[in-house]
């Protein structure tokens, strides 16, 4: 079953809010609160911000791969364990707390290898802003994904005014954050909010050879294209093709592209390393 139970050694363990497991340059770090649909909590978080530090740079890591245990992907923060002080606190320290929090949001978004949410069932609040800023998202044709922010009368945090209308278009983005309305995996896919779907049948081997694939892509290249992609979003045209020259001459000289060179004179698949 995705995803991947406890790590060798850890079975008996008191489990933690966070599992990781590396297998084959797949990274996937798996929010571990299933008795609350995996809802974030502090300590959750920190635990997740520091494992994507490591991974963006970790050599191993080759695709870092974000998913919920049991039957859904993340429900968002966790009302229940907001602290019983918060409301006394002075509004800079809430904002700085908070945006620290989201902070894990950029890193999947910037950091130099390819990310993969892989949603298997509910993805509401900052839970769905946590799956996207990933690169790609595979999800459940079933799972019921919304923005939720306007039920609870809030404005919407973790990326989700940055990334949803990049991916759906700016009315679309205000209507499904104005309504919340949930919408099915299917139907996202239709929206271009998620990338890829699968029925619960084939859900779990579609996911993991998914994220295999990505693994096993050009590393060092797909850094350098989420670079320039990111770039693209507030850079002139001539800035951009600056940027498409240094890279592009960059990954010239790696060992991946030579590599493929050859394979290509050759008529045989590459295979890529990351250098």
């Amino acid at each position: 079953m995705w995803p991947p139970g406890p790590a060798a050694g850890q079975e008996g363990k008191t489990v933690s809010e966070l599992l990781e497991s590396l297998d084959d340059g797949v990274l996937t770090l798996t929010l571990n609160r299933p008795d609350r649909r995996n809802a974030m909590v502090a300590s959750m978080m920190a635990a997740f911000t520091e494992a994507t530090i490591r991974a963006a740079a970790d050599p191993a890591v080759r695709c870092l791969v974000v998913t919920g245990a049991g039957r859904a992907f993340c429900a968002g923060g966790d009302v229940d364990a907001l602290p019983s002080d918060a409301a006394e606190l002075p509004e800079e320290s809430l904002v700085q707390v908070l945006r620290q929090g989201m902070e894990a949001n950029r890193l999947l978004h910037e950091m130099p290898k390819p990310t993969l949410a892989v949603i298997p069932g509910a993805a509401a609040g900052a839970g769905l802003s946590l799956a996207l800023s990933c690169d790609l998202r595979f999800c459940l044709d079933t799972a019921k994904l919304t923005t939720a922010f306007a039920k609870i009368g809030a404005s919407g945090d973790s990326g989700i005014s940055y990334f949803l209308p990049r991916l759906v278009g700016d009315a679309k983005a205000r209507e499904l954050m104005f309504s919340s309305d949930v919408i099915t995996g299917q139907e996202a896919l239709a929206l271009g909010l998620v990338t890829k779907v699968a029925s619960a049948d084939d859900f779990d081997e579609a996911a993991r050879a998914y994220a295999r694939h990505l693994a096993g892509l050009p590393t060092i290249a797909i850094g350098y294209m989420k670079r320039n992609l990111n770039a693209s979003h507030g850079s002139t045209l001539s800035e951009v093709l600056d940027l498409e020259a240094a890279h592009m001459i960059r990954t010239l000289g790696t060992d991946d592209h030579h590599r493929a060179v050859a394979a290509f004179q050759n008529k045989s698949e590459p295979r890529f390393e990351g250098r």
